[in-house]
């Protein structure tokens, strides 16, 4: 290529990187709650804060939570946007379907981390690109977790619905509130927060055991004291407490089915705030009322938001709230900050970070596989 054509070619690709963009995202509505934090920007009216900044560029952004059903009003835009941002809190749901309709699409872009509301091998096979605020709420998570044991582990909502009716009873709660001192706490799945939760768990004096696909490196197992087991189904029944820290895949969704959860100890605490899918929704209702799960605790369901009549709403023994881990406000500047900086990259045409990548040139990451 002479030198002619070749700045001829770089001139074409600049002012196609730079051309205006359509870019829509979906997140929830903060009502009446976003004039009493001014850093509450991961809601519908606050847009993660970067609406000024597209628009100043000459970019579309329309911001909605109206996600579902054909006349939705993502559906609207789905024809003719280039870019859509969603979250975990409020998932757009990227279907096969709505891929093949989206013909200027190039980006999907999880503000926050998770990527399971988009089909990846749709996405895949069109040549879209799919990325997430790697670590972006990884503390927030692990954090919420530990918190999620411990009210498990001491009983802490019977005690606090007495206090709420009226009542007194102190044996009522005592009779199944344990220490979490010396109790055996097995996370499925440590990467990283699954290891910000074992070293968060580490002064407890727990026994802590991990399965993952890949076995942590030396100088973390020794800082967490966290001892690797190969076979899921050999850890299970070891553990007084099973916390979910794995992605939902195809291998992933519905793994915890009635015949795995009978594999554990009869009377274990699990917590999930990795992905409701990855449970069986009945067999977690059954192993509820029937005692083979004492407590259960999470933030994530399927689908979300999650009906009125979701079973886990009224199943008994769950601590379950809204999808709320990761969506602290710490959490939310971080994913904006980070939401900012890859498309601020993507309109440049440079890379995002490595680990960012869900599906790049029409790879999945391995994770997801």
């Amino acid at each position: 290529m002479d030198g002619k054509n070749y700045m001829a070619l770089c001139l074409t690709e600049l002012t196609a990187t730079a051309s205006p963009k359509k870019i829509v995202g979906v997140f929830y509505k903060a009502n009446e709650y976003v004039k009493m934090n001014p850093n509450f920007v991961g809601s519908v009216e606050r847009a993660l804060g970067i609406r000024e900044w597209l628009e100043s560029q000459g970019h579309e952004y329309i911001v909605t939570d109206d996600k579902e059903g054909p006349d939705c009003e993502l559906e609207k835009h789905i024809p003719d946007l280039h870019v859509l941002i969603s979250t975990p809190f409020h998932p757009a749901y990227v279907t096969a379907e709505r891929i093949k309709k989206a013909k200027n699409l190039q980006l999907l872009l999880t503000a926050g981390i998770g990527s399971d509301h988009i089909d990846l091998q749709a996405a895949a096979a069109a040549g879209l690109t799919v990325a997430e605020v790697t670590g972006s709420n990884v503390v927030s998570v692990a954090e919420d977790e530990l918190m999620r044991i411990l009210i498990l582990v001491r009983n802490f909502v019977a005690g606090h619905n007495q206090v709420a009716n009226g009542e007194w009873n102190v044996a009522g709660i005592s009779y199944k509130s344990y220490d979490l001192e010396g109790k055996t706490v097995g996370t499925v799945g440590a990467g990283r927060i699954g290891k910000l939760l074992l070293q968060r768990l580490k002064p407890f004096n727990c026994n802590l055991l991990y399965h993952d696909r890949l076995k942590m490196d030396p100088e973390m197992e020794a800082e967490t004291g966290a001892k690797f087991e190969e076979d899921l189904d050999t850890m299970l029944p070891k553990c007084d407490v099973v916390v979910m820290n794995m992605p939902l895949t195809e291998k992933t969704k519905g793994m915890f089915d009635k015949e795995k959860i009978a594999k554990m100890k009869k009377g274990v605490l699990i917590v999930n705030n990795a992905r409701g899918a990855i449970m069986d929704t009945q067999a977690v209702v059954e192993a509820c009322e029937s005692g083979q799960i004492r407590g259960y605790s999470g933030d994530v369901w399927y689908p979300q938001p999650a009906p009125k009549d979701h079973p886990w709403r009224y199943m008994p023994n769950q601590a379950m709230t809204p999808h709320i881990s990761g969506t602290t406000i710490d959490a939310q500047l971080r994913y904006a900050a980070g939401t900012k900086d890859m498309l601020d990259r993507y309109f440049k045409g440079e890379d995002f970070p490595a680990q960012n990548y869900i599906v790049k040139e029409g790879k999945i990451a391995s994770q997801y596989l």
